[in-house]
C-alpha cells in the first residue's frame, strides 16, 4: 500500500504522529476514523496524489502514532487537541493552509479544526457523519442501537478496555463488518494492518478515550462555539448506512456551517473502501 509515498514520524508539541506523504500540488490532509488507521485511504491516496500533496497521518492514539494516557477530563483526546496535532504536522511539513478530508472520527477532528483554525482550512469534506452535538441532541431508538459503541466506549476507564481486550480482533471485525458492508470490502493487507494496530492495549484505551471525550469535553467546546464553519463544506454519506437512515445530512450540517453541499454514495459507512471510484469523483469535483 502507498507505493511511492514517504513514511515518516513528526514530533508535535505533545505527541509523535506517524504519517505517509506523497504527490505534488496543493496540500491535502486525510484523517481516518474508528477503528482504522491511515491505511483506509490506500485506494484513494494514489489518485489524489496526482493532483495534491497528500498527507495521511494516524490520529493520536491510533495506528503507529503516539498514545498518551487518558486524563480525568479527557483533554488528551479532545477533538481540539487532536486538531492541534494535525495543524502542527502540516506546519512542520511547510503547509500553512490546506484542505481536509475526514472520515468518521477524522471528520469530527476536521470539524473542530475548521472552527479553531479557520485561517488554515481552505475546504473541508466530512464522510458519513452528522455533527457530534447533533447526534446527541437527536438520538432515536434506531440511532442508539446502531451507535451503541458510542456509549459503551465512553464508559469509565477500564470497563470497555477489559471487555474489548478479551477478543480485540473479534470486536474490530464486528465494527468493520457491521456498518453496511461485510469484511469482504476491505483489502487483506488493509485489514491485516487494522488488526495489528487494534491488538495493542494502548490503542484500545486511546480509542475509548476518544469516545469519552466526544461525550464530555467535545460537547463543552461545541456549546461554547460562537461561529459556524466558514470554509466550503462537502458532506458525503453512504446510502446503505446509518446516517442515511436516521437524518438529513445536508440539513444537519447547515446548522453548523455556512456553505454546505453533498450527496449519498452507493456504500455503507466505509465509503473509501467500499466505493472508492464514486467517492474519489465527488472529492475531486469539490477539491479542484
Amino acid at each position: 500500500m502507498f507505493d511511492g509515498f514517504q513514511r515518516m514520524d513528526i514530533q508535535t508539541s505533545q505527541v509523535r504522529i506517524h504519517l505517509v506523504k506523497g504527490g505534488e500540488g496543493p496540500p491535502l490532509l486525510l484523517l481516518h476514523g474508528y477503528p482504522q488507521t491511515h491505511a483506509m485511504w490506500h485506494r484513494l491516496a494514489p489518485a489524489l496524489a496526482e493532483h495534491f500533496t497528500v498527507v495521511a497521518p494516524d490520529l493520536r492514539g491510533y495506528g503507529d502514532s503516539e498514545k498518551p494516557p487518558g486524563d480525568p477530563d479527557h483533554q488528551n483526546y479532545s477533538k481540539r487537541q487532536m486538531a492541534q496535532d494535525q495543524v502542527e504536522v502540516m506546519q512542520a511539513l511547510g503547509f500553512e493552509r490546506f484542505s481536509v478530508v475526514g472520515h468518521d472520527r477524522g471528520g469530527r477532528v476536521g470539524h473542530r479544526m475548521a472552527l479553531d483554525y479557520p485561517e488554515r482550512v481552505l475546504k473541508l469534506a466530512v464522510l458519513d457523519i452528522a455533527p457530534t452535538p447533533y447526534v446527541f441532541a437527536h438520538l432515536s431508538r434506531e440511532l442508539a442501537l446502531a451507535y451503541y459503541h458510542w456509549f459503551f466506549l465512553a464508559q469509565p476507564k477500564g470497563f470497555p478496555e477489559r471487555l474489548i481486550g478479551f477478543d480485540p480482533v473479534g470486536f474490530l471485525h464486528r465494527k468493520l463488518g457491521g456498518w453496511g458492508t461485510g469484511l469482504s470490502a476491505f483489502a487483506p493487507e488493509a485489514l491485516a494492518e487494522y488488526e495489528r494496530c487494534f491488538r495493542d492495549p494502548a490503542t484500545i484505551h486511546a480509542t475509548c478515550e476518544d469516545y469519552r471525550a466526544a461525550a464530555s469535553i467535545d460537547l463543552q467546546h461545541h456549546a461554547a462555539d460562537a461561529e459556524r464553519i466558514r470554509c466550503p463544506l462537502l458532506v458525503l454519506w453512504g446510502r446503505k448506512g446509518v446516517v442515511h437512515r436516521t437524518c438529513d445530512p445536508i440539513a444537519a450540517w447547515r446548522e453548523y456551517a455556512w456553505d454546505v453541499r453533498g450527496e449519498a454514495v452507493e456504500a455503507g459507512h466505509f465509503l473509501c473502501e467500499e466505493n472508492p471510484a464514486e467517492t474519489l469523483r465527488a472529492l475531486l469535483d469539490f477539491l479542484r
